[in-house]
Formats: C-alpha cells, structure tokens, sequence
C-alpha cells in the first residue's frame, strides 16, 4: 500500500477537511487496500460536502463514480445485515415494529422524521422529543447522587495529571474529521472504560466510582459501551453544537467540579450544572458547553438505555451494531 502518498492524503484532509477530491482520494486508497467500510465513510463525506455547492465538470464525474460504488457496497451490507439479524433472531417477519422502521431509515428506505433529534449514525423511530430527563425518573440516581463526594475524591489527586487526561476527540485518520474540537486539550478526558472494557491505566485507580455507575442502566454493546469517563472543560473553553451517534440512549452528566460561569444547552434550553446532582439529556439533540470561568469544570460521564426502549428493542439494536461492527 503506498504509505506516503495516504499519508500526505491524510494530511490534506487534516489541513482541510472539507477537501472534496482528497476525501475521494483516501476512499481510493482504503478501496485498494480492501477496507470497504472506511473507504464508503470518506467517499460518503465527500458526497455531503460536494452537495453545499458547484463543483468543477472533472470533480462531477469523480462523484458519479464515488456515488456508483457506495451504492454497489450499500447493496453488499444490505445483504449482510439482513443474514447477520436473522442469526441473531431477527429475521423479516421477527422484528420489533420500531426497531424494523430504523432499519429502513437506516438503509435509506424511508425517512427519518423528527422535530428535534437528528444523530449523525442512527435513528430509532416514536421515541419522545425530549431534551432533558429528570434525576427522579432514575431509581439509581438518588445513591450515585450521595455518593459524588466519594466519586470527587477518588477523582482529586488525578485532577492535574496531564498524562491521563487526553482530548476527548482525538484525530483518526481512518475516519473522516466531524467536529472542529479535535486534538483540542481544551476537552480532555480520563477514561474509564472505553468500547465496552475497562482501561487497564486507570480503572484501578477509581474503584468506588466504577462500583456505584454500574448500578446504573448502563448502555452495553460489545465493541462500544460502556463508555465511562471524567471529562474536563478548561477555564474559557467552548464546545460548539454537535449531535452525538444514535438516539436509543442517553446521556448522563454527574457534575463534580463546577465554577460560576459555565453554559450548557440541549436544543436551546439551558441547564445549569449543579455539583452532585444527575443531568440527563438526548445527545441526538444539538448541544453545547462553555466555561466561561477561571476553572476547569470537570463531570462524569456515562451512557445509559432510554428507557422507552423494552428488552427485545434493546437485544435489537445491540444485534445491529454488533453487525455494523463485524462488516
């Protein structure tokens, strides 16, 4: 594979993401090197920035290229998909109602229709348009809620340690760049499990905040969640509006660090964190963080279900990412 010549493309795409013709180029280098599934996320990358206006006749027929192939892969994963959720039980005629409707917005078979949610991977249709949950709500809540100042003391003797924190969104060249925050330490993050397991470097050190979330209804995929993490804002630090993944969980907020002046907004409604007390929120929702302090603010993280979804939704839905994951 020529190393140097994808990596030069790789620089390209950093320096400029919206860079129509090198996005194509990476997806033609993944094709030659038999990644499919990365080669389709550049390519369809390339399409969503080529839509927002003219491009050049050469660069045109590049596109009609790039459309033929995504179209011949999204025939081949079709296939596979549908092989994959009959294995799991999920064959036609065995799928949740819902759950069978996400499958074709998923595949491009009907739209997604939605007055607030609109995440960036998937799309689980009839859940409520709400941007917050409330901590009551929660049967957990009330014990991870007492027991925040053990959690923050667990956490205070890492606080400055920068070789645990890293940036909560850190490049990866073999996926297309998606959020202007990248690399920044500005987001940082001390991760606890990640992708479903434990972080060797740092689980041991957090024993008590590990006991207590589990008792939550954590999200639980394999090769993805849980997905459990201390994240830091620095002092003036501002995250713009983005949408997270998929809008069959939720996200949870435990605030432990909190100075005056920090902004946090779920579909243009404001909530204040307050030290101790549960935050929940549609991530699928657009949203945004500042700090507009002289302290970094730091919370807890972590993902749980939506609870409109039962149990055989649930074993759904991981059935499909575990596919989407071995494709």
């Amino acid at each position: 594979m020529p190393l140097d010549e994808e990596a030069a493309v790789d620089q390209l795409i950093a320096n400029d993401p919206g860079n129509v013709a090198a996005l194509i180029k990476k997806g033609d280098l993944r094709t030659s090197a038999g990644d499919e599934k990365i080669a389709n996320s550049f390519y369809r990358k390339a399409l969503k920035v080529a839509s927002g206006g003219p491009v050049s006749s050469e660069l045109k027929s590049e596109l009609l290229r790039v459309q033929a192939a995504c179209r011949r892969s999204s025939g081949r994963f079709e296939e596979y998909l549908a092989d994959s959720l009959r294995q799991a039980g999920f064959g036609d005629g065995q799928r949740p109602p819902r759950f069978q409707e996400s499958i074709e917005i998923l595949l491009g078979q009907r739209p997604a229709v939605s007055s607030l949610q609109n995440p960036r991977t998937y799309f689980y249709p009839g859940l409520p348009q709400r941007r917050y949950y409330e901590r009551h709500e929660f049967p957990w809540a009330a014990e991870l809620e007492q027991k925040a100042d053990i959690i923050r003391d667990e956490l205070l003797p890492s606080v400055k340690d920068e070789r645990l924190f890293r940036p909560y969104l850190y490049s990866d060249p073999s996926r297309p760049p998606k959020h202007g925050m990248v690399d920044n330490p500005d987001w940082s993050s001390l991760t606890l499990w990640e992708t479903g397991v434990p972080v060797p470097e740092t689980i041991s050190q957090f024993p008590k905040t590990i006991e207590v979330v589990q008792k939550a209804d954590l999200l639980r995929m394999p090769k993805r969640a849980p997905q459990i993490m201390f994240s830091k804002l620095a002092a003036g630090a501002r995250i713009e509006p983005h949408v997270g993944l998929l809008n069959c969980r939720l996200v949870c907020h435990l605030p432990l660090i909190v100075p005056d002046g920090c902004m946090f907004r779920v579909g243009g409604e404001d909530r204040q964190w307050r030290e101790g007390q549960l935050l929940v929120f549609d991530d699928s929702i657009v949203h945004e963080a500042s700090n507009n302090s002289h302290q970094d603010r730091i919370v807890l993280i972590f993902e749980i279900w939506r609870p409109e979804l039962d149990a055989d939704e649930r074993a759904a839905v991981t059935a499909l990412f575990h596919a989407v994951d071995t494709y």
